[in-house]
């Protein structure tokens, strides 16, 4: 700093001095703690998410034996959407959508949410809750190729061996030693399960080229209301009235369903993407199938076959190599 006016800046003598003391170097410095928090608080978001959903096939299992399956979603559905607009509402990030939102809301709240759920809770009545899952959640395996020939995305190496493995391992699933092919409700809920996973494929490729201007955790209220609209006329046409077995054996069901399985489920799911890669969020969310296949055996008696096990190590095992492959594109 400048001495004052008129007098000769003087210069310190030079003297030997000790280098200042410092923290030892590191080749991997830590992170600052807020992304440190951030980490964390998506993991734990992520493990709420895999609960939620992996929980959520066997009540749809035995919901399904006390209550109409249309019925069923149009209740989980309005529960979630109920539940979803009391959260945005309640920390101030409720907000009407605009036109640039209104495809996002119309391909996920139609294909991803009210086909894909009444779809499923029809196909449970004839398949395993595991099996179903791991089939229903095999939606990786329909866009990548799709996303190839329709959006010219490139297929690498690693996406290319996640589409064999899981193809392979659907293989596995349908080979006539662990497939029934002369049963029709066999083969009615397994091919429910498969169209369920392709209607979802068809909202993920319109949301690959759709930007809205509201966010996932926004959109998602006006979505699952949508899909309560597209689930309703199902129910009023197929199954009339409801016809239900009341009782608190279905209120708790419901309750998962439509709080837990749908409403918490789905805001963990993108709270754990804010905080979290896309690649970690998807490969994570693969327990979904894995912890409902575990819960269904415990629980439901379901076999544990070896064409089972193995399917569910290939699919996963290729679904994940397909969200890493997406990622390092991205």
């Amino acid at each position: 700093m400048a001495g004052p006016r008129g007098c000769a800046r003087v210069r310190a003598p030079q003297t030997d001095r000790l280098p200042p003391v410092t923290a030892p170097s590191s080749s991997t410095p830590n992170p600052p703690l807020g992304a440190t928090v951030a980490h964390r608080t998506g993991l734990a978001w992520l493990a709420v998410a895999v609960v939620a959903y992996g929980g959520l096939w066997p009540v749809m299992r035995l919901t399904v034996e006390l209550m109409e399956p249309f019925w069923f979603a149009v209740t989980r559905l309005g529960i979630g959407a109920l539940f979803l607009f009391a959260v945005t509402a309640a920390t101030g990030r409720l907000r009407l959508p605009r036109r640039a939102d209104v495809t996002a809301i119309l391909s996920v709240g139609v294909f991803m949410m009210g086909l894909y759920v009444s779809i499923v809770h029809v196909a449970v009545q004839y398949v395993p809750a595991g099996r179903g899952a791991l089939l229903a959640y095999s939606t990786p395996l329909w866009v990548t190729p799709m996303a190839t020939l329709v959006l010219h995305e490139k297929m690498t190496r690693l996406k290319a061996v996640g589409l064999a493995l899981g193809l392979s391992g659907l293989l596995v699933l349908f080979n006539p030693q662990a497939l029934d092919w002369s049963d029709p409700d066999v083969l009615l809920g397994n091919g429910l399960c498969l169209l369920a996973a392709f209607s979802w494929s068809f909202a993920i490729l319109h949301m690959r080229v759709h930007r809205a201007t509201l966010s996932p955790v926004q959109l998602s209220p006006w979505q699952l209301t949508v899909a309560t609209l597209v689930a309703l006329p199902f129910a009023l046409i197929f199954e009339g009235a409801p016809d239900a077995t009341p009782g608190p054996a279905l209120w708790l069901l419901v309750a998962y369903g439509g709080l837990i399985g749908t409403g918490i489920a789905l805001w963990s799911a993108q709270s754990a993407m804010r905080n979290l890669p896309a690649v970690t969020v998807s490969t994570g969310l693969l327990g979904g199938p894995a912890l409902a296949l575990v819960l269904s055996v415990a629980f439901l008696d379901e076999p544990l076959t070896l064409s089972l096990g193995g399917g569910i190590v290939l699919i996963l095992g290729g679904i994940a190599c397909i969200s890493i492959g997406s990622a390092r594109r991205a």
